[in-house]
């Protein structure tokens, strides 16, 4: 064949379910962008006219009939240029996942979804019905008629076709269809959530396809926290015949992230401009990096004025604090202190050039400083220590600071309660109550500083603690969003320590140096979270050979056992323990403030994990155990 040069271009879109304005907005820049680099083909990422995450509003037929209409308006800014843009379609009483293809201002085709993810957090066959292999049939909408299904297009006589997310990840995708029909170019557009590493297994599934089928291949990801719980890297990569060509930079602030490449067809293509992969990079880094940009978004989509923290000098808290100062640090970095100050749709043009004035270190203090506010809520239970550290943390990141006692509110309700019952509250008769009841009275002053700020409360549970329920509900569970929920505990000691090593936040050094504690107990106890629970790594253990690998209790036991983690009496009872409270405590996971997924599984049973909040408690299977 003879040589076909295209300009190829790919761009991640920070979208939003049904924000009609903001994603078309989204839309017309990217084309114009990728007109000016006069790019013959532009894809853009999965559903992103209508936003991926619109859920149960897929099955309302009137949104497929915006989202046409939406089209129609995309359609009339192609030009000159090819685009390739996701929307959802509903014909026959079925709702299809579909990216249509538009032409010089005509739409040639439009191809529909063949494989629906329906693993971890996807439940996409609720919504949308597969397409079948080799089908192509004809509609009508609005008096024109249009082709769908298996379709082979072509630009400038070089023939591509699509694979849409979960097709390419399936053993007989549509690739292995195409490549016979003489396919050059696959297409891919995305809505791949973020998780730890999945980034690597996205590289070799494009590079990999792109060498097997000896073809190019260009993927689109969408970009941000889109829906409130899902957060998606904005990944582009565009490759050929196993070589990577283009890939862009990561979970970036931006609305639209573009890459673009001039592309060689032939028997033999030249590939010029080839970019080594790197290494994977350190989770640490991924993990903060998504959780900065899933709280910006949450944010400013939420229309929130920052966030508001019960800062307690513990490590769950100060992970909340820290990375909304990463949130500042990352987003200057990424659009300037200008457009990010901008972008929070908070502050008047006044304050604006007032950030632009200061030195950059001084400009994210300040930033911090208004879009965060912290609170220590002392008792007598409290160490010297966790004010330290809180007070020194917020200090050095900029934070607003606050410190009051709840020791009076604790007195009020504990003396009612001792009337009531005409006998005094004891630690040794009523250590849980006394427990939450402290952490129950923090809540009402901590949301009254939210609700006149007109902020977000950050909850500040993990997912270690939510697994056994070693969280008070109504306490320190009270909040808008839960950020962390999604990180086990281990995970979180190790990345603060990180984080004060490699990012440079010094006033990490106090949490760092304590043993995790509730602080809710007499000083003289000396209460830790581990004395009450059990190893963290042991907890993270049992959680993941259980619910992630879908292992029975003894099973999970006896790999444990092999592994020596503890004498068989000890593991029997951290076994027990952990199967016991999971069980028991169901409902408050159904209750947590929503969470980011941030790790290749979660807890939520809103997204990923269901569980009945009554059950049998694994009680005869705890049996089989003990009995061993």
């Amino acid at each position: 064949m003879e040589e076909t040069r295209l300009m190829l271009a790919a761009a991640a879109l920070n979208q939003t379910p049904m924000d009609w304005d903001g994603n078309m907005q989204n839309i017309k820049d990217a084309v114009e962008e990728a007109k000016s680099n006069k790019a013959h083909l532009l894809l853009l990422p999965e559903l992103c006219i209508t936003g991926y995450g619109c859920e149960d509003m897929f099955l309302s037929p009137w949104l497929s009939e915006v989202a046409f209409e939406k089209l129609l308006q995309v359609k009339e800014w192609c030009d000159n240029i090819t685009v390739a843009v996701g929307l959802p379609l509903f014909l026959d009483k079925k709702v299809y996942n579909t990216a249509c293809v538009i032409k010089n201002k005509e739409i040639i085709g439009v191809t529909a979804k063949q494989f629906m993810a329906n693993d971890g957090v996807h439940y996409e066959p609720r919504w949308f019905t597969p397409w079948p292999a080799d089908v192509v049939q004809e509609f009508e909408k609005f008096g024109q008629t249009y082709r769908i299904g298996d379709i082979i297009y072509e630009e400038q006589g070089v023939k591509y076709a699509f694979e849409i997310c979960e097709d390419a990840w399936r053993p007989n995708r549509p690739a292995e269809r195409h490549m016979p029909k003489g396919v050059e170019l696959i297409l891919n557009p995305s809505a791949s959530h973020f998780a730890l590493s999945k980034t690597d297994v996205r590289h070799r599934l494009v590079v990999d396809a792109s060498k097997k089928y000896r073809c190019a291949y260009v993927y689109a990801n969408l970009l941000g926290n889109e829906a409130g719980r899902m957060t998606y890297d904005g990944e582009v990569l565009i490759a050929q015949n196993g070589k990577l060509i283009r890939r862009n930079e990561l979970l970036c602030f931006k609305n639209v992230d573009m890459e673009c490449a001039e592309v060689c067809f032939s028997k033999n293509p030249t590939i010029e401009d080839v970019i080594e992969y790197l290494p994977p990079i350190d989770e640490n880094k991924e993990v903060i990096d998504a959780l900065s940009l899933a709280l910006f978004d949450y944010m400013r989509k939420s229309r929130s004025r920052g966030f508001v923290l019960s800062l307690s000098g513990g490590a769950d808290s100060s992970l909340c604090a820290v990375a909304v100062a990463e949130m500042v640090r990352k987003g200057i970095e990424s659009l300037g202190v200008v457009l990010f100050a901008a972008k929070t749709q908070m502050f008047p043009m006044k304050d604006v050039a007032y950030f632009e004035s200061l030195p950059p270190e001084q400009a994210q203090k300040e930033l911090v400083g208004r879009l965060l506010t912290c609170a220590y809520q002392g008792t007598v239970n409290s160490s010297d220590d966790t004010y330290n550290s809180a007070k020194g943390l917020a200090d050095s990141i900029g934070a607003k600071f606050f410190n009051w006692t709840i020791d009076n509110e604790v007195r009020g309700y504990i003396s009612k309660i001792e009337d009531v019952l005409q006998r005094p509250l004891t630690w040794e008769q009523d250590d849980l109550t006394l427990q939450n009841i402290q952490a129950r009275v923090r809540a009402p002053g901590i949301w009254m500083l939210a609700n006149i700020n007109n902020a977000l409360l950050m909850a500040t549970s993990n997912r270690s603690e939510g697994s056994v329920g070693y969280a008070t509900m109504d306490g320190d569970t009270a909040g808008g969003i839960s950020p962390i929920a999604g990180i086990d505990k281990a995970f979180i000691r190790q990345l603060l320590i990180w984080m004060q090593q490699e990012l440079g936040y010094e006033g990490l050094q106090y949490v760092n140096k304590l043993q995790p504690s509730a602080e809710l107990r007499p000083s003289e106890d000396e209460q830790t979270d581990e004395k009450d629970l059990m190893p963290y790594e042991v907890l993270n253990q049992i959680e993941r050979l259980a619910f992630h690998d879908r292992f029975a209790p003894h099973e999970v036991y006896n790999m444990l056992l092999e592994q020596q983690v503890a004498e068989p009496e000890m593991l029997k009872a951290w076994v027990t323990k952990f199967y016991t409270l999971w069980s028991r405590n169901q409902w408050k996971r159904e209750r947590y403030a929503p969470s980011f997924h941030l790790d290749d599984y979660n807890i939520d049973p809103r997204s990923w994990l269901r569980f009945p909040i009554l059950s049998g408690g694994f009680q005869t299977e705890l049996a089989k155990i003990n009995e061993a």
